[in-house]
C-alpha cells in the first residue's frame, strides 16, 4: 500500500471514529443524566449499561476474528449502522411505560450500541496497523496515539453535548439529531474505503479466538484491570457525586466530564513525544512504571479527603492528575498491542485484547454503582487504587517488543 493511499484510507477511518465517538459520548451522557432525574439508584444506572459492556466483551472476540476473514470495511460500517438503529430504538422511548419495561427497553439498546461501538472500535485500531509500514514503529506509535487521543477528545465533546442537548432539546430530539449525524458517517465510510482492507491473506480458523501469544494474553489481562480502575469511579460514582453531593447542573457535570476526556485524548495525543524512544529501546518498560504511579493517585485522594482537605476541590483537581497518567498508560497499551500483533492476524488479536478491555469496562461499571451505593466516593478510589497495583504488576510480565520484531522479520 502506497503512502498516498494509506493516509487516505486512515483519514476515513479517523474520520468514522470521530462521528461515531461524539455521539457515544453524548448518549452515554445523555441516559445517564435523564435516568437519574428519573429517580434511578447508582446501582440502577449501572445496570442501564450491563448489557451495553457484557455484548462488548463478546462483539470484540468474534468481531476481531470476523474482520480478519472479511475485512474491516465491513465491520466498521456495520457498527456506524448498528449505531442508528441504537439511537432511533432509545428514541422510541415511553415514559407510559412501567418501569421494568423502561429498563429492559433502555438496557436493549444499549446493548445494541455495545455491539455498535465495540465493532467500530476495532475496525479504526486495526486499521492502522495495516495502513502504516511494518518497519516504522515510531510511526505506528505517533498514529495509533492520535487516532486514540482525538477519539477520546470528542468523546468528551459528547459529554458535554449529550448534557447540553439535553437541557436544550430534550431527550428524545437530541437522538434524532445523533442519528442524523452517524448516517452522513455511515454513508460517506461505505462509498470510500476498500473493501478488502484488513481481511487476512491466510484463512483464519476458529482456534485463532483464544490462541494467542504470551504478550496479547498479558497484555490483556493489564488492560482489563486497567480500564476497570478508570470506569469504577468514572461511568456511575463521578457524575452522581458531583450533581447530588456538590449540587453541579446537568451541563457542569457534562462540562467538567468532557473536559476530563479531552484533556485525557490530548495527553494521548503527544504521549510519544513525552516518551521519545527508538527501536533500540524496551518499549514496555513505560507500561511498567507509569501503571504504578497511576495507582499511588487514588489512593492519595483518599488520604486528603480523610486529613480533611476540601472534597469539591480535591476529587476535581486529584482526578485530573489522574487523567494524564491514565491517558500515558492507555496510549502506550494501544501502541503495545500493535507492535505485538502481526498485520495479517491484527484484526483478530485486537479483537481479544479489546474483549479484555470491554471486560474491565463491565466489572467497573458494575462496582462503581455497587460500590457508590455502598460505601461512597472514597470507596470506588480505594477498589480503583486496588485494580491498578494489579495491572502493574501483569505489566512487569511484557516481553520487548523488539523480540517480537525480530521473530517477524525471520517469518518474512
Amino acid at each position: 500500500m502506497s503512502a498516498g493511499v494509506g493516509i487516505r484510507n486512515y483519514a476515513i477511518v479517523t474520520g468514522a471514529y470521530w462521528a461515531f465517538t461524539l455521539t457515544d459520548g453524548a448518549l452515554r451522557m445523555l441516559v445517564l443524566l435523564h435516568f437519574h432525574t428519573l429517580g434511578y439508584s447508582p446501582f440502577q444506572l449501572a445496570l442501564l449499561f450491563l448489557l451495553y459492556e457484557v455484548l462488548g466483551v463478546v462483539t470484540n472476540l468474534f468481531g476481531g476474528f470476523l474482520a480478519a476473514r472479511i475485512g474491516l470495511k465491513v465491520t466498521l460500517v456495520g457498527g456506524l449502522l448498528l449505531q442508528v438503529g441504537a439511537v432511533l430504538l432509545l428514541s422510541g422511548l415511553s415514559s407510559d411505560w412501567a418501569e421494568p419495561i423502561q429498563v429492559a427497553y433502555v438496557v436493549l439498546a444499549q446493548g445494541v450500541s455495545g455491539v455498535a461501538k465495540d465493532l467500530t472500535k476495532m475496525s479504526a485500531k486495526s486499521a492502522i496497523k495495516v495502513v502504516v509500514p511494518e518497519d516504522r514503529a515510531g510511526a505506528l506509535f505517533r498514529w495509533v496515539a492520535l487516532l486514540t487521543g482525538s477519539k477520546n477528545a470528542l468523546k468528551g465533546a459528547g459529554f458535554f453535548l449529550g448534557g447540553a442537548l439535553l437541557s436544550a432539546l430534550g431527550f428524545r430530539p437530541a437522538l434524532w439529531a445523533m442519528a442524523a449525524l452517524l448516517v452522513l458517517a455511515f454513508v460517506g465510510t461505505a462509498a470510500s474505503l476498500p473493501a478488502d482492507l484488513g481481511r487476512a491473506k491466510a484463512r483464519l480458523k476458529i482456534r485463532h479466538l483464544l490462541a494467542k501469544s504470551r504478550a496479547i494474553n498479558v497484555l490483556s489481562a493489564a488492560r482489563l484491570f486497567l480500564f476497570g480502575a478508570r470506569d469504577v469511579w468514572f461511568v456511575v460514582a463521578l457524575p452522581v457525586f458531583l450533581y447530588d453531593v456538590l449540587d453541579w447542573s446537568f451541563v457542569e457535570v457534562g462540562t467538567y466530564m468532557a473536559a476530563w476526556v479531552i484533556g485525557y485524548g490530548a495527553v494521548q495525543a503527544v504521549t510519544p513525544r513525552l516518551l521519545a524512544h527508538g527501536p533500540a529501546h524496551n518499549e514496555a518498560r513505560p507500561a511498567q512504571l507509569w501503571a504504578f504511579v497511576l495507582a499511588a493517585i487514588p489512593l492519595v485522594i483518599v488520604a486528603a479527603l480523610a486529613a480533611g482537605a476540601a472534597p469539591g476541590v480535591t476529587v476535581i483537581a486529584g482526578l485530573g492528575v489522574f487523567g494524564v497518567v491514565f491517558a500515558i498508560n492507555s496510549a502506550v497499551h494501544s501502541y503495545l498491542v500493535l507492535a505485538y500483533s502481526s498485520a495479517d492476524e491484527v484484526a483478530a488479536d485486537v479483537g481479544f485484547y479489546y474483549m479484555a478491555n470491554a471486560g474491565g469496562r463491565l466489572a467497573g461499571t458494575l462496582l462503581s454503582g455497587l460500590v457508590y451505593q455502598a460505601a461512597g466516593l472514597v470507596a470506588c478510589l480505594i477498589t480503583a487504587g486496588a485494580m491498578l497495583v494489579a495491572s502493574g504488576l501483569l505489566s512487569l510480565a511484557l516481553p520487548d517488543t523488539r523480540q517480537t520484531r525480530e521473530r517477524e522479520a525471520r517469518i518474512v
